[in-house]
């Protein structure tokens, strides 16, 4: 199983490429399922939760073929990648499929719209929470969907197809919004999805659908208008940048001090997020094509955060802030509010000399002068990523296990970051 080895205590200087986001990605090539005809997507990422999809959108029938690369080109832009659904051939994603990652429960939302059936495996738990499936069954019962239970599976029809509706979430779920606005787009009549997710990455969902010619407004806002047509086309749609691999190595930076350009992204992504750095020490500007992040010189101040729903703190930011702040001058706070159990984490900055306390979903961070290097453990995603952000900065050797975490969502991770001066290695085996 691969390790990364971190010899902490080096600047980072130089120029970081953003991937393509992972979380746009993916319900991008969900929406495949939704045509028969080709949806092109550029900036697709090389992780490992992207070919995990490829593989489950085959098993319903979704051919795929990479584009070839230019000479101009160099890995971190990202693939072209063409999705072909002529036929569906199975409209059930069986269990050993779905568990292996969450994402993939979304292709009910477009089987359902195409199809009018489907069958698929409930997603069961997860590290950081439970994320319960209820908002994803309820809006589809809503735009006239039966659905029953058995044995694991959600057995779920629309005899005639799907029809519009008006539905309020009880609370924001990314997840569900995509969902029931790929379910929508095919559905007969208006649909009306009050209290929808705001995330970018909706955005960008909503802008590739409307390029296949649904009839999507207010994406981005917390009600979502959805017309109804009755067939969708191709398209070609470019995948936004990703804004937690943005926020990841602008923290980065501001744990370790340097000048770096993050290349190909938009701070606009994250408001909230550099709102916090710039209080916590670090300088954020616009260049020519991205970010420039850089820390004066008064090293890391405290900063205390509570994650929400966008344009709120990410959540999926939470344990990269915190490593951040075991090196403030001062005492901070990290209240944690969208997953019950999302702070695994901080066990392991302990054993790196982190002093964190913890009552109930908040998290109290006393910074302190130095961390040492030690053997630590990736529960999950960002948790890893913490992990290197404070091994970075740590005195000594770090050594980070189990790190096909972070395959699942940072590309080339290694390789960023030794452009820039650090000594990062992956040791296989």
């Amino acid at each position: 199983m691969d390790r990364i080895r971190i010899r902490g205590g080096n600047t980072l200087n130089g120029v970081i490429p953003i991937s393509g986001a992972k979380n746009a990605a993916l319900p991008l090539m969900i929406a495949s399922l939704l045509t028969d005809d080709t949806l092109t997507l550029e900036n697709v990422p090389h992780l490992a939760d992207v070919e995990q999809l490829i593989r489950i959108l085959g098993n319903h029938g979704v051919d795929y073929s990479v584009s070839g690369k230019r000479l101009s080109q160099t890995p971190a832009n990202g693939r072209t990648i063409h999705f072909t659904a002529r036929t569906i051939v199975d409209t059930t994603a069986p269990y050993e499929l779905v568990s292996k990652m969450r994402a993939s429960f979304w292709v009910i939302g477009p089987l359902l719209a195409r199809m009018h059936k489907a069958k698929v495996s409930l997603p069961g738990g997860c590290a950081i929470g439970t994320r319960p499936v209820d908002l994803f069954i309820d809006g589809l019962r809503a735009l006239g969907a039966t659905i029953d239970i058995d044995q694991g599976y959600i057995h779920a029809e629309a005899k005639g197809g799907l029809v519009g509706n008006r539905f309020v979430f009880p609370k924001v779920s990314v997840g569900a919004t995509h969902v029931l606005m790929m379910a929508a787009s095919l559905a007969k009549g208006e649909t009306v999805l009050e209290n929808a997710a705001r995330e970018p990455e909706v955005v960008d969902l909503a802008t590739c659908l409307n390029a296949m010619g649904a009839k999507i407004t207010g994406a981005g806002t917390p009600t979502i208008t959805i017309q109804g047509v009755t067939a969708l086309s191709g398209a070609r749609h470019r995948v936004l940048p990703d804004r937690i691999e943005t926020g990841t190595y602008a923290m980065a930076v501001a744990m370790t001090g340097g000048d770096v350009v993050l290349e190909g992204t938009d701070a606009a992504l994250l408001q909230s997020a550099f709102a916090a750095l710039r209080q916590a020490g670090a300088e954020i500007s616009q260049a020519p094509n991205g970010i420039r992040v850089t820390r004066n010189g008064g090293g890391v101040q405290p900063v205390d955060v509570i994650t929400d729903p966008f344009p709120g703190f990410p959540t999926d930011l939470q344990a990269q802030f915190m490593a951040l702040m075991t090196r403030s001058s001062g005492i901070s706070h990290i209240t944690e509010t969208i997953f019950e159990n999302r702070f695994m984490h901080v066990q392991e900055l302990a054993r790196l000399g982190a002093k964190i306390s913890l009552s109930g979903q908040v998290a109290r961070i006393e910074g302190v002068e130095r961390l040492a290097g030690a053997q630590v453990m990736a529960t999950d995603l960002r948790a890893s990523v913490s992990l290197v952000i404070a091994g970075l900065a740590a005195e000594g050797e770090t050594t980070v296990n189990r790190v096909y975490h972070l395959d699942r969502g940072f590309e080339r991770l290694e390789e960023k970051l030794v452009a820039c001066g650090a000594e990062v290695e992956r040791i296989s085996g």
